[in-house]
């Protein structure tokens, strides 16, 4: 019976019995069968997490925060991936669904029709992470990307800059959802938006590449927002090779603060975003409302941070971190049509608008 339990919940078994047990599994190599718990229990003690890659660097964070606290609670994290596509996620939603896990957590704010009624009507607690939706399936953990984007390019603005480029890749929701961002705060001061980027996904070599175009079509640009770090660290690249200085003569801003902007030179300031909070955060919301917590928070909105990094002046930097302290209360501007947006030609084989 003592054995029974362990296997059920080692929580429930003495620490020095459960050792015991333990060994005795490891010298034979027994696996338990999960089937029969499935089956004779209302909870299956898994949670399901479907990333929109395994190879972003942007969700190894999340996962680990997920897997981390899921552990602390004595669950067990069943991970997939939907490549960014909405009847990938379909897919790979059942097939969790299947293992009747005890909650769902996604990072996509867009799904098929089909996958939102089979989360409703399996019941299960649902987050969605990464951005801030108005109409959340169930609970939500995120940032306001539009927001975000807005008060650092007027943090710029404000900073100095005049002819400030959008680097963008793969054109997911929050890519767009930054540009949009771009958009809004240029058209409030009257300055012209120049976007360059593809369907592609992003590398180093991609941002090199839209960065040089840029370089070629754009002698006055003195800034870019690239949408996430892999795009920056390549428009850096792509300056260095033309003797051109970071930040005195162009500033460059990344996006999610991933570590290797610490191995730059110099190195990357980037808009901080935190992805293993996310996901453990994720996970204690599921827990509470499992637990029937009817005090549990629906809807965190995050608020971003600016990494130490040298790729802004330091005025720039000061000014972009008081926009984000004060994030809160920004409010965003209508957005009209920009007389001075630029349509850029291109013959590099990127997408330019």
């Amino acid at each position: 019976m003592t054995v029974s339990r362990y296997l059920k919940d080692p929580t429930t078994v003495a620490r020095d019995t459960g050792a015991k047990i333990q060994t005795a599994i490891d010298e034979v190599g027994y696996v338990p069968n999960r089937a029969p718990v499935m089956l004779s229990q209302s909870s299956t003690k898994t949670l399901g997490l479907a990333v929109s890659s395994f190879s972003n660097l942007l969700f190894s964070d999340l996962v680990m925060g997920a897997e981390e606290r899921a552990r602390d609670y004595g669950y067990e994290l069943l991970i997939t991936h939907t490549s960014y596509i909405e009847e990938e996620e379909e897919r790979k939603i059942v097939q969790l669904l299947s293992y009747q896990v005890d909650g769902m957590i996604l990072t996509e704010p867009h799904h098929t029709d089909m996958t939102v009624k089979r989360l409703k009507m399996s019941g299960v607690p649902v987050v969605e992470l990464m951005s801030i939706l108005d109409k959340p399936l169930d609970m939500n953990i995120g940032y306001d990307h539009i927001k975000v984007s807005y008060a650092a390019i007027k943090g710029l603005i404000e900073g100095g800059r005049r002819n400030i480029a959008y680097l963008r890749a793969r054109l997911d929701a929050r890519t767009m959802d930054r540009q949009f961002g771009y958009e809004l705060a240029c058209c409030e001061y009257g300055l012209p938006t120049y976007i360059y980027g593809s369907e592609i996904p992003s590398n180093f070599s991609r941002g090199a590449m839209m960065m040089r175009q840029a370089l070629h079509e754009l002698p006055q640009l003195d800034a870019v927002f690239c949408t996430n770090d892999d795009v920056a660290i390549g428009a850096m690249l792509a300056c260095s090779e033309q003797g051109i200085k970071v930040p005195e003569q162009i500033a460059v801003l990344g996006y999610n603060g991933l570590d290797i902007g610490n191995a730059t030179i110099p190195r990357l300031c980037s808009i901080v975003t935190a992805r293993k909070d996310m996901g453990s955060m994720a996970v204690d919301m599921i827990l509470r409302r499992l637990k029937d917590d009817i005090k549990s928070e629906k809807k965190i909105e995050l608020t971003p941070m600016l990494s130490l990094g040298e790729t802004l002046n330091q005025h720039e930097r000061n000014i972009i971190s008081r926009l984000f302290d004060t994030l809160y209360a920004v409010k965003l501007p209508h957005k009209g049509p920009n007389p001075l947006t630029v349509h850029l030609t291109h013959s590099s084989g990127l997408a330019v608008d």
